[in-house]
């Protein structure tokens, strides 16, 4: 599990002895500045999306609104980023591109490096990826089968995505980090103890 001493467990603690252990007062508070925030950053994606839409690059401009992992809010007296539950491990994906149909939502669960593939794909990119030979094989599917129905081809892609939860130090090898894999209906989450 995770390490009780985590920032998140330390997070939630200090905010509830800040406000005298009043939980409900603490996350009011706490929720309210974090979404305003959020109010601020959607009132400034709206701009840019309707500078594009009045322009003359409506036709042809794709947008792909994404961010890091999300918060814990309190859930599991927990406080932060950073962990396997489904708070903090899912992010944002939006993308809004000329010819998909408006405000489809996705089911499906993907992960961000699906975005490379996704752009080559959609605006039929050629050419290849790397300077040498030594570079790497990309990852990723491309998500254009599950936005733009016109393309009638189906999601190639794992029925689930895979997230490790690398803040256990580097250290730590690779089977001893946090894994969590999601698929439509569940989560299977594997701790460093095996558990």
């Amino acid at each position: 599990n995770i390490n009780p001493k985590n920032k998140g467990f330390r997070y939630y603690r200090t905010i509830l002895e800040s406000y005298n252990g009043d939980r409900e007062l603490a996350l009011k508070h706490f929720l309210q500045a974090y979404l305003a925030c959020v109010a601020m950053v959607d009132d400034q994606i709206g701009k840019v999306v309707q500078t594009i839409s009045n322009s003359s690059f409506s036709d042809n401009t794709i947008i792909i609104l994404t961010s890091d992992h999300g918060w814990q809010m309190g859930e599991k007296n927990y406080l932060f980023k950073n962990s396997p539950w489904e708070e903090s491990a899912r992010v944002p994906l939006v993308i809004k591109a000329p010819d998909a149909k408006s405000g489809t939502q996705v089911k499906q669960p993907v992960s961000l490096v699906d975005i490379f593939p996704t752009l080559m794909d959609y605006c039929n990119l050629e050419g290849d990826h790397k300077v040498n030979n030594l570079g790497g094989e990309l990852g990723g599917f491309s998500l254009l089968p599950l936005f733009d129905k016109s393309k009638k081809t189906k999601w190639e892609g794992p029925n689930g995505a895979l997230t490790i939860v690398g803040n256990l130090g580097k250290d730590k090898p690779v089977e001893e980090q946090i894994f969590s894999y999601r698929t439509k209906d569940w989560r299977y989450i594997r701790y460093p103890d095996g558990s």
